[in-house]
């Protein structure tokens, strides 16, 4: 059975060595507001209130192991070409390295990381009704960004003036995974969860999503294969959301999972479970996921990886 067509990824959890330094960069460099700050736990949001990204400084993290499955990189979904190029001048400006720029053509995406070695995608999807297909599959490719067009859309009116925080529309868009085997992560994602399979045709790597959309979530084995899980007290993914839009929605997957005899823990937020890799997942219903229930919905001993 497929997953509700209106299901999106929602808040991602993360762990960093020093919450300040982090800090410094989320909203100084990327221009996301604090909504949040308390002890060190920091909730981010575009809007002031929806959380995006939640902080968790562990003093020492260090970056998680290449060979370890975790965090690939999360996807900042902004609203079109301008605040991409807004995004893309705040970094030039401020020196930040970036690490890639593609055109994926259904979307325009930079690619850079976090002081703690995070992975980072910030993008612009185009307009649904242009994205290519091949056959009945919608076609992505990764091709060079033309920054200097890019650019120049901040020389059209009414964009004329950098934005100095991220559009309010702003919301996290989809998140790609490190995975220890594509088969059993497709027989969760696709065959527990009931997100489609969207595409295939990068090596090693599998994109799937719900409502036709071009990826929600992409898993690759990039790491290796058989990778384990990051050692506890490293820095990178503690969980992320998945966002159903009604109770109804939840209940069927819920139901799924527990067929498929997969590990459930309640919380206040919403059902946090683990993927065939370890990586954490906080299963949600409705868009009102609080702040205070997302920056502390899930109990420590339910975030550490399994050994």
């Amino acid at each position: 059975m497929a997953i509700h067509p209106d299901t999106t990824v929602g808040p991602v959890s993360l762990t960093v060595s020093n919450l300040d330094r982090a800090l410094g960069f989320y909203s100084g460099v990327l221009g996301f507001s604090i909504a949040r700050r308390q002890g060190t736990t920091a909730v981010l949001s575009a809007d002031a209130s929806t959380p995006l990204v939640i902080l968790t400084e562990v003093p020492g993290a260090g970056p998680q192991p290449r060979r370890s499955t975790g965090l690939y990189h999360f996807a900042i979904l902004v609203p079109g070409r301008a605040a991409l190029a807004s995004t893309l001048r705040r970094l030039l400006g401020a020196g930040y390295p970036i690490h890639g720029a593609s055109d994926h053509l259904v979307s325009e995406a930079l690619y850079l990381a976090d002081p703690d070695e995070n992975g980072i995608e910030v993008y612009a999807d185009r307009p649904r009704a242009h994205w290519p297909h091949r056959g009945e599959a919608i076609a992505m490719d990764t091709r060079a960004l033309d920054l200097e067009g890019l650019l120049a859309e901040l020389d059209k009116p009414p964009s004329a003036d950098v934005r100095h925080t991220l559009d309010p529309t702003t919301r996290i868009g989809h998140i790609h995974l490190r995975v220890s085997d594509l088969r059993q992560s497709e027989a969760f994602y696709h065959g527990v969860l009931g997100f489609e399979v969207m595409q295939r045709d990068y090596p090693g790597a599998l994109f799937v999503a719900a409502g036709g959309y071009h990826h929600h979530i992409g898993m690759n084995i990039w790491g290796g294969i058989g990778a384990p899980p990051p050692p506890p007290g490293t820095a990178g993914l503690r969980w992320f959301a998945i966002c159903l839009p009604d109770d109804g929605g939840q209940q069927a997957v819920l139901a799924r999972l527990q067929t498929a005899s997969v590990g459930l823990h309640q919380t206040e937020a919403g059902w946090f479970l683990r993927d065939p890799s370890h990586n954490g997942i906080l299963l949600t219903s409705g868009r009102g996921l609080g702040i205070a229930e997302a920056a502390a919905t899930v109990p420590l001993d339910a975030e550490r990886p399994v050994a």
